[in-house]
């Protein structure tokens, strides 16, 4: 019995990895995607579009995982609370990706165009997304429950950059309506950049119910 049950911990363990893998190539992604906006480089976008394949790799092989863990070790309590929350984290981490190649792709749109006097908003929120994945994937990592509390805190912050990106947005169409396209696509990676952050605290609530046991929302 004992050796059954190391082992189930090592494929829990292995189960972990792969998420904890997944959600490191979204950040990945970002940070890709943020670099071509800045450089306006094209070949860092296809970067972007590609790992996003090797994401929904990694969604397909720990559902499969999962299932198979759920069949063969029938868990219970905490273990059955992990292996559900995992099936719904990847969902989340998956989507993470399909809004992160929309960052790119407005990126692309964005070569050559005119620059903004807010064009450095759309990096900062970037660096705010990524840091509440990086917030997140640790609190699942060290089971440290305050790095979720502050990744919501991050998260208004983001709620707050959106809100500000779009009052500037339409500050700059009244004052300037040749510059309409350019402002209406980083408002809408900025929106982007926004539903990433959503699935980020989905993320964290997650990981807060297999520790606790407690499901609630966080976000405010």
């Amino acid at each position: 019995m004992d050796a059954l049950r190391k082992t189930f911990e090592q494929e829990l363990k292995d189960l972990e990895e792969q998420v904890m893998a997944m959600g490191i190539t979204v950040m990945e992604m970002l940070k890709r995607a943020m670099q071509a906006y800045k450089k306006e480089d094209g070949k860092l976008i296809e970067e972007v579009i590609k790992l996003d394949d090797t994401v929904d790799k990694y969604n397909l092989e720990i559902e499969t995982h999962c299932l198979q863990l759920l069949a063969t070790q029938q868990p219970m309590a905490r273990d059955l609370r992990f292996i559900a929350s995992t099936m719904r984290i990847i969902s989340d981490i998956e989507r993470m990706g399909d809004y992160t190649v929309d960052v790119a792709k407005f990126a692309r749109r964005l070569i050559g165009l005119p620059k903004l006097s807010f064009t450095n908003s759309i990096p900062e929120m970037g660096d705010l997304v990524m840091q509440m994945l990086k917030e997140t994937l640790e609190a699942l990592s060290t089971k440290d429950l305050g790095l979720i509390v502050k990744m919501i805190e991050d998260d208004n912050r983001v709620d707050a950059a959106l809100r500000d990106m779009f009052d500037k947005v339409l500050s700059e169409i009244e004052r300037n309506p040749k510059a309409a396209r350019e402002a209406i696509y980083l408002l809408l990676m900025a929106r982007y950049l926004e539903r990433v952050a959503d699935h980020i605290t989905n993320v964290g609530e997650r990981v807060h119910y297999s520790e606790t046991g407690e499901m609630k929302e966080l976000h405010a």
